[in-house]
């Protein structure tokens, strides 16, 4: 195995795309915009064959603190297979990286370790565990990884197979969905792309009443004007708004890159909820995506645990009534080269912190 730094923004976004589970966030534009935003340097590796078949590439971020360093790969490595033989010289080297003053190194892979939901879901899916996948995860564990308790992407998904054609979409939904699309056309609700930076402000201003609704935080206006700028100009984002009479009722966010969609952001106003915008701003989006040769529509987000009582059930149920399949991945794994160094960043340093926290208050 050849290991490369890339340092091309076009060869870097065509070896992650020749992958099969590659992922918006290990392009070169996120890369780029985590360091304009939030302090993460990118680094690119490419990890090839001598004859330049790519097996795996991995766009570590670091970070900072003082001497020394915190190292994420985001919804990576990415892996041409899941062959032990393949990711284990991968985790070799990106191990090496984070023994040079690492305090940890979290790594986020796209790997399935099982489809359907757990038993004893309410009105649940078959739980089809994935051998590959949980292959795997054994050997993380052997290797003295730990699971992370700081889950920094969704580790759970609900994805669509686009390679259907229109009416079996539709067939595969539930009764109530596709009445709700039918409803929301006969109320005159009309979806189009977002024009520009007038339609992304109305998008945000109801982002935020989304977000006041739904109790999640919502970071300030200059982040989403950059982030969908930038994805915008690559051509790797598409925003779509819901309308009546020029009323935006809500909207979307997509991404796409390689042979999938993601829905990272959906927003709605309190305002003619019955007129069912979402349903319509939905199917409008898969039939974009479908139209445009993408294989897979990510919803991007369900539930940790599977129950009703689950802040994001109802959001689960609404993707599953698309006929959604429920995927559930690896999930965030750490490796610390120095487990004191690693106790105190997850254990002691946040104990203390809330404890003065709490004093401060008292």
């Amino acid at each position: 195995m050849k290991i490369e730094c890339v340092t091309d923004r076009t060869r870097w976004n065509n070896l992650v795309a020749s992958l099969p589970m590659a992922h918006i966030l290990q392009t070169w534009e996120w890369g780029e915009f985590k360091q304009r935003t939030t302090g993460w340097l990118p680094t690119r590796y490419a990890y090839t064959r001598d004859d330049g078949t790519v097996l795996a590439t991995a766009s570590v971020l670091m970070r900072r603190m003082g001497p020394l360093r915190l190292l994420y790969v985001p919804k990576g490595p990415i892996f041409a297979g899941g062959e032990v033989d393949l990711i284990a010289p991968v985790l070799d080297h990106l191990q090496g990286l984070a023994r040079r003053g690492g305090v940890w190194l979290k790594i986020d892979p796209d790997i399935v370790i099982a489809t359907g939901t757990p038993p004893d879901t309410p009105e649940g899916q078959p739980d089809q565990p994935d051998p590959i996948g949980q292959a795997v995860q054994a050997f993380l564990q052997e290797r003295g990884w730990r699971f992370s308790h700081d889950q920094v992407q969704f580790r759970n998904t609900l994805t669509l197979d686009l390679t259907h054609s229109e009416d079996d979409l539709l067939a595969g939904m539930n009764q109530s969905t596709r009445r709700k699309i039918r409803l929301a056309e006969k109320r005159e609700v009309t979806v189009r792309e977002a024009a520009g930076e007038a339609d992304w402000q109305a998008l945000y201003n109801l982002y935020t009443t989304t977000g006041e609704r739904q109790g999640f935080i919502v970071r300030p206006w200059d982040y989403y004007r950059e982030l969908w700028a930038d994805f915008a100009q690559a051509g790797y984002a598409r925003i779509l708004l819901a309308t009546v009479q020029e009323q935006v009722l809500g909207g979307v966010v997509l991404f796409h890159f390689g042979q999938r969609v993601w829905y990272f952001y959906g927003m709605s106003s309190n305002e003619e909820r019955d007129r069912q915008p979402n349903y319509a701003l939905q199917w409008a989006a898969i039939r974009w995506s479908k139209a445009q040769g993408y294989r897979v529509y990510d919803w991007w987000g369900a539930p940790n645990t599977f129950s009703e009582d689950d802040s994001m059930w109802g959001v689960y149920r609404f993707k599953e009534g698309f006929g959604s399949q429920v995927v559930r991945t690896l999930g965030a794994w750490d490796y610390a080269p120095y487990p004191p160094l690693y106790w105190l960043y997850t254990q002691a340093a946040p104990r203390f912190i809330g404890w003065l926290r709490r004093r401060g208050s008292a």
